[in-house]
């Protein structure tokens, strides 16, 4: 896993992800290639499981596959997070820059969910949280079905996006241009 980012794939999980994605937009690997300055054999490897991306091409990857909301839907699901009472937030799913946050979450936080748009929420995990990110690929997280994972927490130290020990519930969507968002809800308090 890379510490700074949180990135548990492995891969074949993340040529996985760049299939998936690439249909969903009807793009060639050819074409994918090109934009991530690649041949398309790589690109075909990647998908094969055949070869891993280096570290400078799985970072082209996370911000080629990127989760935006473009689509209709995906700005539905952010209005629905932001206008849930429950502690929610929606992450990207390979960066983990926040997309959107519901009050219940945000009130909890020192920073407003304006502040944070955008940015990764990695930076403040905790050692539990961790654990489970590296625990994904094994539970099928990427691929046709993902599951819902409950996860333990644990407890940060930070003061801007303080976590608290508890459990939560983390739930893999795709978006409509085929990128993946993660929404993450409070479950309780341990």
């Amino acid at each position: 896993m890379n510490g700074t980012d949180g990135a548990a794939l492995e891969a074949g999980d993340l040529g996985r992800s760049l299939r998936v994605w690439r249909a969903l937009r009807r793009m060639k690997q050819g074409h994918a290639a090109e934009l991530l300055g690649v041949s398309q054999a790589t690109v075909s490897r990647w998908e094969s499981g055949h070869q891993a991306p280096t570290s400078p091409e799985r970072q082209a990857l996370r911000a080629l596959m990127a989760a935006r909301l473009d689509g209709a839907a995906d700005h539905a699901l952010a209005r629905l997070v932001r206008g849930s009472s429950r502690e929610a937030h929606l992450i990207c799913d390979l960066t983990h820059r926040l997309l959107a946050a519901s009050p219940a979450r945000e009130r909890r936080w020192r920073l407003s969910a304006r502040e944070l748009l955008g940015t990764s929420m990695w930076r403040f995990h905790t050692e539990a949280i961790a654990r489970a990110e590296a625990a994904l690929p094994a539970l099928g997280w990427y691929g046709e079905a993902p599951p819902e994972v409950e996860v333990l927490t644990g407890a940060n130290e930070s003061r801007e996006v303080p976590i608290r020990r508890g459990r939560c519930r983390w739930t893999r969507l795709r978006l409509s241009d085929g990128s993946y968002a993660r929404l993450v809800e409070t479950e309780a308090a341990a």
